[in-house]
């Protein structure tokens, strides 16, 4: 499933961790997989953001679950579009 990367989607891991991740750059407004990247930061508890960075656009997901059902292991899914 193909998604628009927007500045202001809060991203929560899939690793279980519960770190979360806010857009802040623009992402691609195309399908763009294996060498586009967009800028985040990391969301403390309080809703602060900290640690700037960039990361590939792949790690960022519409949905926890993959296609076949299954949770996802790595990347962040989509908490709040």
């Amino acid at each position: 499933m193909t998604h628009r990367i927007q500045p202001g989607q809060t991203y929560r891991t899939c690793d279980g961790s519960g770190l979360r991740i806010r857009v802040v750059g623009d992402g691609p407004s195309f399908p763009a997989w294996g060498w586009s990247k967009t800028t985040v930061e990391t969301v403390l508890s309080d809703g602060r953001g900290i640690r700037q960075r960039a990361i590939e656009t792949t790690q960022l997901h519409a949905s926890p679950l993959t296609r076949d059902g299954q949770p996802r292991r790595t990347g962040y899914a989509l908490e709040t579009p």
